[in-house]
């Protein structure tokens, strides 16, 4: 039913996708799936990296390449089942253009329940749900 899984991890809270990667696991090992762990490092505005230190950004990626390594090796799949891709952006873009670019049909995602400001203003899943050019499992956080 699905060959590739995207899973977007927050890299400032990745304990909260915990949800989604266990039912990516699950999905994986009932159909074969491949999974495609992604994390988006939100980009520094020119003003704020002006005050952060040199190679900020860098070192953040680095530690969050390293993060989703760890993820991926907790998960316990077999060897190529699963991939990682840190990058630099907006989180509702990236994950509809990686979910594109790696031929995802299917993204499985965690969303904290919505506030009110979340109904003048939205959440990146409920971009990523309007926009995704697959099917998306959206599951409740605490």
């Amino acid at each position: 039913m699905f060959k590739k899984i995207l899973v977007p991890i927050d890299p400032a809270e990745p304990a909260f996708a915990d949800d989604a990667i266990a039912k990516a696991s699950r999905l994986s090992s009932d159909y074969g799936a491949a999974i495609h762990l992604l994390a988006i490092c939100p980009e520094v505005q020119s003003f704020v990296a002006s005050q952060l230190p040199e190679g900020f950004q860098d070192a953040e990626l680095t530690e969050t390449r390293n993060m989703l390594a760890g993820v991926a090796e907790r998960m316990g799949l077999d060897d190529g089942k699963v991939t990682t891709e840190a990058q630099i952006g907006y989180v509702d873009n990236a994950v509809i253009e990686v979910a594109q670019d790696c031929g995802a049909d299917l993204i499985v995602m965690t969303s904290h329940k919505p506030g009110f400001s979340t109904y003048f203003i939205g959440s990146h899943a409920a971009h990523i749900v309007r926009h995704a050019p697959c099917s998306v499992m959206v599951l409740r956080g605490e």
